[in-house]
Protein backbone atom coordinates (compact mmCIF):
# COMPACT_ATOMS: atom_id res chain seq x y z
CA UNK A 1 0.00 0.00 0.00
CA UNK A 2 3.28 2.50 1.10
CA UNK A 3 4.87 1.66 -1.65
CA UNK A 4 1.85 2.32 -4.32
CA UNK A 5 1.56 5.69 -2.62
CA UNK A 6 5.02 6.94 -3.60
CA UNK A 7 6.01 4.95 -6.17
CA UNK A 8 2.48 3.23 -8.48
CA UNK A 9 2.33 6.85 -9.95
CA UNK A 10 5.69 6.63 -11.98
CA UNK A 11 5.96 3.00 -12.51
CA UNK A 12 2.10 2.99 -14.15
CA UNK A 13 2.12 6.51 -15.89
CA UNK A 14 5.06 7.73 -18.78
CA UNK A 15 3.72 11.76 -17.82
CA UNK A 16 4.94 11.32 -14.66
CA UNK A 17 7.70 10.03 -15.50
CA UNK A 18 8.61 12.38 -18.24
CA UNK A 19 7.97 14.88 -15.50
CA UNK A 20 9.96 13.74 -12.67
CA UNK A 21 12.95 13.09 -15.16
CA UNK A 22 12.74 16.68 -16.28
CA UNK A 23 12.45 18.20 -12.51
CA UNK A 24 15.17 16.12 -11.79
CA UNK A 25 17.07 17.92 -14.66
CA UNK A 26 16.00 21.40 -13.00
CA UNK A 27 17.04 20.59 -9.52
CA UNK A 28 20.61 19.91 -10.41
CA UNK A 29 20.60 22.18 -12.81
CA UNK A 30 18.84 25.49 -12.16
CA UNK A 31 19.11 25.20 -8.15
CA UNK A 32 23.07 25.71 -7.74
CA UNK A 33 22.68 28.68 -10.05
CA UNK A 34 19.81 29.66 -7.67
CA UNK A 35 22.82 29.46 -4.76
CA UNK A 36 25.20 31.68 -6.51
CA UNK A 37 22.19 33.95 -6.98
CA UNK A 38 21.22 33.58 -3.24
CA UNK A 39 24.88 34.71 -1.92
CA UNK A 40 25.24 37.76 -4.77
CA UNK A 41 21.59 39.57 -3.16
CA UNK A 42 20.29 38.82 -6.55
CA UNK A 43 17.38 36.74 -5.61
CA UNK A 44 14.99 39.16 -6.75
CA UNK A 45 16.95 39.99 -9.74
CA UNK A 46 16.63 36.58 -10.59
CA UNK A 47 12.39 36.82 -10.11
CA UNK A 48 12.59 39.92 -12.29
CA UNK A 49 14.37 38.04 -15.01
CA UNK A 50 11.89 34.88 -14.93
CA UNK A 51 9.26 37.51 -16.05
CA UNK A 52 11.53 39.18 -18.32
CA UNK A 53 11.39 35.90 -20.59
CA UNK A 54 7.65 36.17 -21.11
CA UNK A 55 7.45 38.72 -24.02
CA UNK A 56 9.80 36.66 -25.93
CA UNK A 57 8.62 33.15 -25.22
CA UNK A 58 4.71 35.18 -26.25
CA UNK A 59 6.29 36.28 -29.86
CA UNK A 60 7.90 32.94 -30.51
CA UNK A 61 4.52 31.41 -29.47
CA UNK A 62 2.86 34.13 -31.75
CA UNK A 63 4.86 32.76 -34.93
CA UNK A 64 5.44 29.06 -34.39
CA UNK A 65 2.73 28.42 -32.13
CA UNK A 66 3.68 25.59 -29.16
CA UNK A 67 6.84 25.24 -30.38
CA UNK A 68 9.98 24.00 -28.24
CA UNK A 69 12.64 25.89 -30.64
CA UNK A 70 10.78 29.30 -31.05
CA UNK A 71 10.09 30.03 -27.10
CA UNK A 72 12.96 28.92 -26.29
CA UNK A 73 15.03 30.86 -28.36
CA UNK A 74 12.69 34.29 -27.85
CA UNK A 75 13.05 33.70 -23.96
CA UNK A 76 16.24 33.67 -24.36
CA UNK A 77 17.03 36.70 -26.14
CA UNK A 78 14.32 38.56 -24.27
CA UNK A 79 15.83 37.71 -20.83
CA UNK A 80 19.09 38.79 -21.85
CA UNK A 81 18.14 42.06 -23.47
CA UNK A 82 16.29 43.20 -21.04
CA UNK A 83 19.62 42.04 -18.47
CA UNK A 84 22.04 43.69 -20.65
CA UNK A 85 19.06 47.21 -20.97
CA UNK A 86 19.38 47.31 -16.77
CA UNK A 87 23.19 47.11 -16.89
CA UNK A 88 23.04 49.87 -19.11
CA UNK A 89 20.90 51.79 -17.74
CA UNK A 90 22.68 51.58 -14.05
CA UNK A 91 25.71 52.36 -15.64
CA UNK A 92 24.53 55.38 -17.63
CA UNK A 93 22.11 56.87 -15.16
CA UNK A 94 21.34 57.32 -11.70
CA UNK A 95 19.20 54.47 -11.54
CA UNK A 96 20.28 51.85 -9.99
CA UNK A 97 20.69 47.97 -11.55
CA UNK A 98 17.72 46.78 -9.04
CA UNK A 99 15.42 49.87 -10.31
CA UNK A 100 16.03 49.49 -13.56
CA UNK A 101 15.22 45.49 -13.75
CA UNK A 102 11.94 46.08 -11.61
CA UNK A 103 11.24 48.80 -14.89
CA UNK A 104 11.89 46.45 -17.38
CA UNK A 105 10.75 43.50 -15.76
CA UNK A 106 7.23 45.68 -15.40
CA UNK A 107 7.26 46.17 -18.70
CA UNK A 108 7.77 42.85 -20.35
CA UNK A 109 5.57 40.72 -17.92
CA UNK A 110 2.55 43.49 -19.36
CA UNK A 111 3.89 42.94 -22.96
CA UNK A 112 3.84 39.37 -22.48
CA UNK A 113 0.32 38.84 -21.44
CA UNK A 114 -0.81 41.53 -24.20
CA UNK A 115 0.76 39.84 -26.70
CA UNK A 116 -0.74 36.16 -25.37
CA UNK A 117 -4.24 37.81 -24.10
CA UNK A 118 -4.88 39.30 -28.01
CA UNK A 119 -3.84 36.65 -30.39
CA UNK A 120 -4.19 33.41 -27.78
CA UNK A 121 -6.48 32.07 -25.61
CA UNK A 122 -7.06 31.41 -21.75
CA UNK A 123 -5.23 28.40 -22.05
CA UNK A 124 -2.32 29.40 -24.30
CA UNK A 125 -1.51 31.97 -21.39
CA UNK A 126 -1.93 29.58 -18.54
CA UNK A 127 0.80 27.64 -20.25
CA UNK A 128 2.73 30.34 -20.81
CA UNK A 129 2.75 31.91 -16.88
CA UNK A 130 2.78 28.54 -14.88
CA UNK A 131 4.13 25.67 -17.59
CA UNK A 132 3.20 22.55 -18.15
CA UNK A 133 5.36 20.13 -16.47
CA UNK A 134 2.54 16.95 -16.57
CA UNK A 135 2.76 17.43 -20.34
CA UNK A 136 6.75 17.45 -20.94
CA UNK A 137 7.86 15.69 -23.77
CA UNK A 138 11.22 14.10 -24.84
CA UNK A 139 12.50 16.95 -26.60
CA UNK A 140 11.51 19.67 -23.68
CA UNK A 141 13.51 17.35 -21.59
CA UNK A 142 16.06 16.72 -23.75
CA UNK A 143 16.75 20.47 -23.44
CA UNK A 144 16.37 20.81 -19.76
CA UNK A 145 18.74 18.28 -19.47
CA UNK A 146 21.29 20.05 -21.92
CA UNK A 147 20.89 23.15 -20.09
CA UNK A 148 21.71 21.75 -16.85
CA UNK A 149 25.04 19.80 -17.95
CA UNK A 150 26.30 23.23 -19.69
CA UNK A 151 25.32 24.85 -16.32
CA UNK A 152 26.70 21.98 -14.59
CA UNK A 153 30.13 22.76 -16.47
CA UNK A 154 29.99 26.42 -16.46
CA UNK A 155 29.93 26.60 -12.89
CA UNK A 156 32.46 23.94 -12.30
CA UNK A 157 34.73 26.31 -14.80
CA UNK A 158 34.13 29.46 -13.26
CA UNK A 159 33.57 28.31 -9.74
CA UNK A 160 35.96 30.08 -7.75
CA UNK A 161 36.10 33.48 -9.71
CA UNK A 162 32.36 33.25 -8.88
CA UNK A 163 33.25 32.65 -5.07
CA UNK A 164 34.92 35.47 -5.02
CA UNK A 165 32.34 37.39 -6.76
CA UNK A 166 30.01 36.70 -4.25
CA UNK A 167 32.61 37.18 -1.41
CA UNK A 168 35.16 39.98 -1.99
CA UNK A 169 33.94 41.32 -5.79
CA UNK A 170 35.91 44.04 -5.14
CA UNK A 171 39.58 41.70 -4.44
CA UNK A 172 38.58 39.92 -7.74
CA UNK A 173 38.17 42.82 -9.90
CA UNK A 174 41.78 43.87 -8.36
CA UNK A 175 43.38 40.73 -9.17
CA UNK A 176 41.78 38.93 -11.95
CA UNK A 177 40.44 40.03 -15.73
CA UNK A 178 37.49 37.56 -15.09
CA UNK A 179 35.25 39.35 -13.65
CA UNK A 180 33.51 40.78 -16.66
CA UNK A 181 33.30 37.58 -17.92
CA UNK A 182 31.90 35.83 -15.06
CA UNK A 183 29.57 38.13 -14.34
CA UNK A 184 28.27 37.83 -18.22
CA UNK A 185 28.49 33.90 -17.93
CA UNK A 186 26.57 33.55 -14.69
CA UNK A 187 23.86 36.07 -15.79
CA UNK A 188 23.91 34.08 -18.92
CA UNK A 189 23.27 30.46 -17.03
CA UNK A 190 20.40 32.49 -15.18
CA UNK A 191 18.14 33.65 -18.51
CA UNK A 192 18.85 29.80 -19.58
CA UNK A 193 17.95 28.13 -16.73
CA UNK A 194 15.01 30.11 -16.32
CA UNK A 195 13.84 29.61 -19.98
CA UNK A 196 14.28 25.66 -18.78
CA UNK A 197 12.27 25.96 -15.87
CA UNK A 198 9.91 28.14 -17.78
CA UNK A 199 8.76 24.89 -20.37
CA UNK A 200 8.18 23.20 -17.30
CA UNK A 201 6.63 24.87 -14.33
CA UNK A 202 6.05 28.43 -16.15
CA UNK A 203 8.01 32.04 -16.01
CA UNK A 204 5.83 32.74 -12.46
CA UNK A 205 6.95 28.95 -11.09
CA UNK A 206 10.88 28.54 -12.67
CA UNK A 207 12.10 30.79 -10.42
CA UNK A 208 11.00 28.82 -7.16
CA UNK A 209 13.35 25.79 -8.00
CA UNK A 210 16.24 28.36 -8.02
CA UNK A 211 15.48 30.38 -4.93
CA UNK A 212 13.51 28.45 -2.02
CA UNK A 213 15.52 25.28 -1.86
CA UNK A 214 18.70 27.40 -1.94
CA UNK A 215 17.33 29.62 0.76
CA UNK A 216 16.32 26.91 3.02
CA UNK A 217 19.63 25.03 2.50
CA UNK A 218 21.45 28.13 4.12
CA UNK A 219 19.87 26.97 7.52
CA UNK A 220 22.25 23.76 7.22
CA UNK A 221 25.25 24.75 5.35
CA UNK A 222 28.06 26.38 6.48
CA UNK A 223 30.05 26.04 3.43
CA UNK A 224 29.14 27.12 -0.03
CA UNK A 225 29.80 23.38 -1.39
CA UNK A 226 27.70 21.89 1.48
CA UNK A 227 25.27 24.46 0.36
CA UNK A 228 24.71 23.64 -3.07
CA UNK A 229 24.73 19.86 -2.06
CA UNK A 230 22.09 20.24 0.51
CA UNK A 231 20.02 23.09 -1.98
CA UNK A 232 19.71 20.36 -4.72
CA UNK A 233 18.41 17.78 -2.20
CA UNK A 234 15.97 19.84 -1.09
CA UNK A 235 14.90 20.51 -4.51
CA UNK A 236 14.88 17.09 -5.74
CA UNK A 237 12.60 16.04 -2.54
CA UNK A 238 10.41 19.12 -2.95
CA UNK A 239 9.87 18.11 -6.37
CA UNK A 240 9.13 14.80 -5.54
CA UNK A 241 6.74 15.00 -3.07
CA UNK A 242 5.46 17.64 -5.16
CA UNK A 243 4.29 15.47 -8.33
CA UNK A 244 2.96 12.90 -5.62
CA UNK A 245 0.59 15.55 -4.08
CA UNK A 246 -0.36 16.58 -7.20
CA UNK A 247 -1.22 13.23 -8.60
CA UNK A 248 -2.86 12.04 -5.27
CA UNK A 249 -5.00 14.95 -4.57
CA UNK A 250 -5.56 16.64 -8.45
CA UNK A 251 -3.94 20.05 -7.73
CA UNK A 252 -1.83 22.10 -10.06
CA UNK A 253 1.44 20.67 -10.68
CA UNK A 254 3.61 23.50 -10.86
CA UNK A 255 1.86 24.72 -7.91
CA UNK A 256 2.56 21.91 -5.72
CA UNK A 257 6.28 21.65 -6.80
CA UNK A 258 7.29 25.17 -5.65
CA UNK A 259 4.59 24.48 -2.26
CA UNK A 260 6.28 21.22 -1.47
CA UNK A 261 10.02 23.24 -1.37
CA UNK A 262 8.56 26.41 0.13
CA UNK A 263 7.45 23.42 3.12
CA UNK A 264 10.80 22.44 2.97
CA UNK A 265 12.06 25.74 3.46
CA UNK A 266 9.57 26.95 6.46
CA UNK A 267 10.93 23.26 8.03
CA UNK A 268 14.67 24.50 7.67
CA UNK A 269 13.44 27.81 8.70
CA UNK A 270 12.28 26.56 12.08
CA UNK A 271 14.80 23.99 12.85
CA UNK A 272 17.90 24.16 10.82
CA UNK A 273 21.35 24.51 12.32
CA UNK A 274 20.95 28.11 12.33
CA UNK A 275 16.97 28.08 12.50
CA UNK A 276 14.80 30.52 14.77
CA UNK A 277 13.62 27.41 17.11
CA UNK A 278 17.08 26.43 17.20
CA UNK A 279 18.25 29.37 18.04
CA UNK A 280 16.17 30.08 20.78
CA UNK A 281 16.92 26.95 22.28
CA UNK A 282 20.52 27.38 21.95
CA UNK A 283 19.97 31.23 23.38
CA UNK A 284 17.97 29.19 26.65
CA UNK A 285 20.52 26.49 27.06
CA UNK A 286 22.78 29.30 27.28
CA UNK A 287 20.98 31.49 29.76
CA UNK A 288 19.93 28.93 32.07
CA UNK A 289 24.19 27.86 32.30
Amino acid sequence: MIGDFFFAPFSEFSFMRRALVGCLALSLGATPVGVFLMLRRMSLTGDAMAHAILPGAAIGFLFAGLSLQAMTLGGVVAGMAVALAAGFVSRSTVLREDASLAAFYLISLALGVLIVSTRGSNIDLMHLLFGTVLALNNDAIVLIAGIASLSLLVLATLYRPLVLECLEPAFLRSVSSLSPLTHHAFLTLVVINLVGGFHALGTLMSIGVMILPAAAARFWARDISTLIGIAVGLALLGSYAGLLLSFHADLPTGSCIVLSIGALYVVSLLIGREGVLTNWYRSTRHLEA
